[in-house]
């Protein structure tokens, strides 16, 4: 995996059983958007599924282009902004991952690393936009998978998706200790309301939402 591409971690992990549990047959088509290093594009290509990865770093595309071909699986890969690159197409199955830490305002945006994991001060610069523009792109029946941290408005994420017509619920959850990036802001958190006082860990939630047959 190239430097500055998002490691595999917690969230990847509970997403994937999150699928497992999904089980889609073989032939399914999947977007996986905001895919890093593929990780979940290339366990829904181990089931067959007709894959399409997009991620906007191109050092994540080229990982997940070797890894792909390491491994003999076939996956459709390109480099874009959430879904720009795939505008017109539809996909049973939907899986998201995207940056949701929130983040202090510095007036610039996320910069470098940073771009994989800070999303604005609310931690939804790009969960609105996926919230708001994935339900197009879902066939009748079709699926959608986002994981993201309860810091980032899980009740949120489920009022904009059933505002689109979807049937959304949360169907896991894990509390993981904080890590290095929310320890560093942990303080900034507090004050913001964020996190509690003496809390030293963060909830995540995989939401899942389905667009009517």
């Amino acid at each position: 995996m190239l430097p500055g591409v998002y490691a595999p971690q917690d969230d990847t992990e509970l997403l994937a059983e999150a699928l497992h549990e999904m089980a889609p047959p073989p032939g399914t088509r999947v977007l996986d958007v905001g895919t890093g290093s593929g990780a979940l594009a290339l366990e829904a290509a181990r089931r067959g599924a007709e894959v399409t990865a997009v991620d906007v770093s191109r050092r994540a595309v080229w990982t997940v282009r070797l890894n792909a071909w390491l491994r003999r699986l076939p996956v459709r890969i390109r480099r874009g902004n959430l879904f720009a690159p795939v505008r017109g197409r539809t996909y049973d199955l939907i899986l998201a991952n995207p940056p949701y830490v929130p983040a202090p305002d510095t007036g610039r945006g996320p910069r470098g690393r940073s771009l994989a994991w800070d999303a604005g001060r609310d931690g939804r610069l790009l969960l609105d936009p996926i919230c708001r523009d994935a339900p197009a792109l879902l066939s009748p029946g079709g699926t959608l998978l986002i994981v993201h941290s309860a810091l980032s408005g899980p009740d949120r994420t489920l009022e904009l998706l059933r505002a689109a017509g979807l049937k959304a619920a949360v169907v896991r959850r894990r509390w993981i200790p904080l890590g290095p990036v929310l320890r560093s802001r942990a303080d900034w958190l507090r004050r913001c309301g964020l996190l509690a006082p003496a809390e030293d860990r963060e909830e995540l939630v995989v939401i899942r939402a389905e667009r009517p047959c």
